[in-house]
């Protein structure tokens, strides 16, 4: 099989680093989800993931294989020629990214459409922050929250949520007078600084009401599940504690998209698109972070009961350009080898990997996102 034919839809990556913020952040950093002086300093170069992607990026910019010949060829192209070839060659058809992580380091999202046709992901906390002091009543920050979101600006493609990273996936609905009492709360206790929102009453009342509109719209909403960086508590990132959210009729049209093959919880991520028709999965970050042994068994996983109408690609590239090439390399690697093993097992015949290919790739984010985009013009 050969899959780099088909041009694949990124649903979910990220915005790159400024040039200024690039040079303040070591290289090694797009390579790990750790940030530890001593991470970066004395191990994250060891893991098998960075010595695979050095020999691949050093393939690409056609330079030798270490990371001192890689840096001088980046410094010679610059972010816009480096950028340009990595989406090259990666043969994107389309890029989805959420604009909230690294929020002040990052080009915005626009900027990346000179090269290829770019949409925004909203990410809720983050919206949510950058209103907190708009508002001295609870009232006016619950209106400006919704005429923000609903309905959905032009923009945006999708809702996304680190529910994951700030308070943990076990969403509660939260009466409106518990959300109003820990506004009031958090607003007593907040100086003149930006907030971090923390506080998971608040946070489970704003996806509910998000979810709301996302179930009028029909807008995927994404959550991040499983790993992460060490700003996030493993345990409360299981997908399975969503279970209360998506056995709630009155979401039902609200697709939910369960982010990063919800890795180490990838079998529960499966469990749950097979049975909830509106939970839809994908295998970025695991792909390409995990060992290609890692990767192989994350992808095999999900395809053990997960409906292949569920399964989808992402990058989940930041920082460097390169991340978005090795997603696709990856991505599209590690699809060959698993669907040729289906083949093999007698679970598939050509014709339908073949199928199952184009649909992982790019035909089921199109489906998912892009009708919702033609719903709203029409």
């Amino acid at each position: 099989m050969n899959l780099w034919d088909i041009p694949v839809i990124d649903h979910h990556a990220h915005n790159l680093l400024t040039t200024e913020a690039s040079l303040n952040l070591p290289y090694v950093a797009a390579f790990t989800e750790g940030y530890d002086p001593d991470i970066l300093a004395h191990h994250a170069r060891h893991s098998l993931f960075y010595r695979r992607s050095i020999r691949d990026i050093a393939q690409l910019l056609d330079c030798e294989p270490t990371e001192t010949a890689i840096l001088t060829c980046r410094q010679n192209l610059g972010l816009e020629k480096l950028t340009q070839h990595c989406l090259n060659a990666a043969n994107l058809e389309a890029l989805f990214l959420d604009d909230g992580f690294l929020a002040d380091k990052i080009l915005p999202w626009t900027w990346h459409q000179q090269f290829i046709p770019t949409q925004k992901i909203l990410r809720l906390e983050e919206l949510a922050e950058n209103l907190f002091s708009q508002a001295s009543k609870f009232e006016t920050f619950l209106e400006l929250f919704l005429q923000a979101i609903d309905p959905p600006p032009s923009e945006v493609i999708a809702f996304k949520s680190i529910a994951a990273y700030r308070t943990g996936l076990d969403i509660q609905i939260t009466p409106i007078d518990f959300a109003r009492s820990r506004f009031i709360l958090l607003k007593k206790a907040a100086d003149e600084s930006p907030i971090r929102l923390v506080d998971k009453p608040l946070i489970d009342f704003l996806i509910t009401q998000a979810l709301e509109v996302a179930a009028k719209y029909k807008l995927p909403v994404q959550f991040h599940t499983g790993f992460g960086d060490p700003d996030l508590d493993l345990f409360v990132g299981n997908p399975v504690l969503l279970r209360p959210l998506l056995e709630e009729k009155r979401w039902r049209d609200a697709p939910i998209v369960l982010l990063h093959a919800s890795y180490p919880y990838t079998r529960e991520a499966g469990y749950l698109a097979s049975v909830y028709p509106q939970v839809y999965l994908d295998f970025g970050l695991a792909v390409p972070f995990l060992s290609v042994m890692g990767m192989r068994s994350t992808l095999r996983q999900l395809l053990e009961l997960s409906p292949t109408t569920k399964l989808m690609y992402s990058s989940d590239a930041h920082n460097i350009p390169e991340l978005y090439y090795l997603g696709a390399k990856w991505g599209r690697e590690i699809l060959k080898q698993v669907l040729e093993e289906s083949i093999k097992d007698g679970d598939l015949t050509v014709s339908e990997a073949e199928d199952i290919a184009r649909r992982m790739l790019s035909e089921n984010a199109r489906g998912l996102y892009l009708n919702f985009k033609a719903q709203k013009l029409d």
